[in-house]
C-alpha cells in the first residue's frame, strides 16, 4: 500500500527555496519532509530551521541542519505541520501532542503556513471525532472547566492525566491541558472566539483561519488546496 504521507511530503518539497527560514511541526509526514530535504544537500545546507517539537528538533540535529531558536526571530518563510482534521476553509484541529501553543506561534510567524498529510485528514466540515485541547495556567483549572461547561453545556471537559506519572500532564510551559469532547462540534468561529476569551486559557488546538495551503495525497494522487478568499 502506498505511503500517502510520504507522497504528500515529497510534493511539498518544491515549496522550499534555498536560503529560506523554514519551520516544522511534528509527526510522520514532517519527518518524511525533513528526510527529503536532507537528500538535497545544497538545499539542506542553505536553509535555517526552527521547530515547535522536541522530537523534530532532535531529528534536525541528527541530520546536521542549522537550527534557530524561535525567540531569535519574528518571521519565517514557511511553516509545515500536520493535523488530525482540516476542512474546506483550511481550519485545522490538532489533539494529540499538546504543543499547539508553540505550533500556533510558528504558524503565525510564517509568511505561509502549509498543512501536510494523507487525504483522510480532509473533511468538508470539522466534526467531533477529535477533542479540542486547551492549554491553561494551573491556577485557572476550576474556573476554565466551569466556563467551558457554561459555554458548551453538552460537551465533556477533562483535565489530561499522565499515563507515566501521578497527576496531570505538564506542558513545556509548565501548564495543564484540558481535553474537550463534543457531541456535535460547534462552528469553528464560535469555538475560537469563546475559548480564547476565557481568562486563564493560553491557547487552544483549533487553528482557525490560519493555514494558506494544504498538500494531501491519496489514491487519486496529489491535491493542493488553497484557502478560499
Amino acid at each position: 500500500m502506498p505511503d500517502y504521507k510520504k507522497e504528500a511530503a515529497k510534493a511539498a518539497l518544491p515549496f522550499i527555496k534555498k536560503n529560506s527560514l523554514i519551520g516544522f511541526g511534528a509527526g510522520s509526514t514532517i519527518k518524511h519532509l525533513i528526510d527529503f530535504i536532507k537528500e538535497d544537500t545544497a538545499l539542506a545546507a542553505s536553509i535555517t530551521t526552527l521547530t515547535s517539537s522536541f522530537t523534530t528538533k532532535k531529528l534536525l540535529q541528527q541530520h546536521g541542519f542549522n537550527i534557530l531558536d524561535p525567540a531569535a526571530t519574528y518571521q519565517l518563510d514557511l511553516y509545515f505541520d500536520g493535523c488530525d482534521q482540516f476542512d474546506s476553509h483550511l481550519n485545522a484541529l490538532k489533539s494529540g501532542g499538546g504543543i499547539h501553543t508553540m505550533e500556533k506561534l510558528l504558524a503565525n510567524m510564517a509568511k505561509e503556513f502549509i498543512i501536510l498529510g494523507d487525504e483522510s485528514k480532509y473533511v468538508e466540515e470539522l466534526n467531533a471525532t477529535y477533542p479540542l485541547v486547551i492549554e491553561i495556567i494551573p491556577e485557572a483549572v476550576s474556573f476554565v472547566l466551569y466556563e467551558l461547561k457554561e459555554i458548551f453545556s453538552s460537551a465533556t471537559a477533562t483535565l489530561r492525566i499522565s499515563d507515566n506519572k501521578d497527576g496531570a500532564v505538564i506542558t513545556e510551559h509548565a501548564n495543564y491541558l484540558v481535553d474537550v469532547f463534543f457531541k456535535i462540534l460547534p462552528e469553528p468561529e464560535f469555538i475560537n472566539s469563546k475559548v480564547s476569551g476565557i481568562a486563564g486559557v493560553l491557547e487552544h488546538s483549533l487553528f482557525y483561519d490560519m493555514a494558506d495551503k494544504a498538500v494531501i495525497a491519496g489514491p487519486a494522487g496529489i491535491k493542493i488546496i488553497t484557502r478560499p478568499v
